[in-house]
């Protein structure tokens, strides 16, 4: 199994690369432009720059949970500090505020869409993935933990 997760962790970063490329070719698209392209590019750039760090305190939270692949490591710990928290998966999180930075830079609506949605069902995949095993793994102290907390946006999601 553990090759199969290695396999899909591979196949996620390849779908969201791919978003990201074919998000760049349709924002040329003028029917779907933004109409405040400036003004969206550094928005969108101030997005991609905080996505980055909620990402990396995420990770310096786990410490050495932090792994690509989905694996319960000996010993492993339920962390519930810092982000943790209140979300299950803050790391994600800074990944698409990235996502969304970046479909948000390009200045196109529809390049927004793709850079954002692709990732976002790649993402909460891997979600599901990484959620199962942590409950294989704590069983009903990791169902508690997750009722008590949301996946990606604070009191809603």
């Amino acid at each position: 199994m553990r090759h199969s997760l290695v396999f899909e962790a591979v196949i996620i970063l390849w779908v969201a690369m791919a978003a990201m490329f074919a998000a760049g070719a349709l924002s040329d698209v003028d029917e779907t432009k933004i109409p405040a392209a400036e003004t969206a590019f550094w928005i969108g750039i101030a997005l991609v720059l905080i996505g980055m760090v909620i990402r990396a305190v995420a990770i310096v939270t786990l410490g050495r949970y932090f792994t690509v692949n989905v694996a319960i490591q000996r010993e492993h710990e339920l962390i519930e500090r810092g982000m943790y928290r209140h979300l299950r998966h803050p790391s994600y999180l800074g990944s698409l505020l990235s996502f969304f930075g970046v479909g948000l830079a390009m200045g196109n609506w529809l390049s927004l869409a793709v850079a954002f949605l692709v990732p976002f069902v790649a993402l909460s995949y891997r979600m599901a993935v990484e959620e199962r095993a942590l409950i294989d793994h704590f069983g009903d102290r990791y169902r508690d933990y997750a009722r008590r907390t949301k996946r990606l946006i604070p009191g809603l999601y």
